[in-house]
């Protein structure tokens, strides 16, 4: 007769597999998902979804890319562009322009104080003024897109 063997496993073996194995994960609950009828008695009609996903480039990744076309140290070329982009804010909070030749035209523009509506009751309420930071792509940018 053969024997049978038997694994104990530790309650830290069990967790460790747990974290391994992938998790299902429920649909959320949208507008689409619900088949409720709206105010004119027709379903809801499902949005097109977006096909690719965005992906979002840091200053890291700028640092890296500018280290290995310049042949610098990545911290070099971090420091670099820290101390670019400091001056930019530098100079918006002095009220200047920066004008960067291929990319476009950054500024700071004042925003009037001007009176709008709540949306929930209607009721009037004042705005404050404010300032905004513009940008205006260059030709050269926009063509390039």
């Amino acid at each position: 007769m053969a024997k049978k063997s038997v694994t104990i496993k530790s309650p830290a073996k069990k967790a460790a597999q747990r974290a391994m194995k992938p998790v299902a994960k429920a649909a959320p609950r949208s507008a689409a998902n619900s088949v409720a009828p709206n105010v004119a008695g027709k379903t809801a009609t499902k949005a097109p979804a977006k096909s690719a996903a965005v992906t979002t480039v840091t200053m890291k990744h700028l640092a890296v890319s500018l280290a290995a076309q310049h042949e610098m140290p990545a911290k070099q070329a971090t420091a670099v562009l820290s101390d670019v982009f400091g001056e930019i804010v530098d100079r918006l909070k002095t009220g200047e322009r920066v004008r960067i030749a291929g990319l476009g035209i950054i500024e700071v523009r004042s925003r009037p104080a001007r009176m709008g509506r709540n949306p929930a009751t209607g009721e009037a309420i004042k705005i404050k003024a404010s300032k905004k930071i513009a940008f205006r792509a260059a030709k050269d940018l926009k063509d390039a897109i």
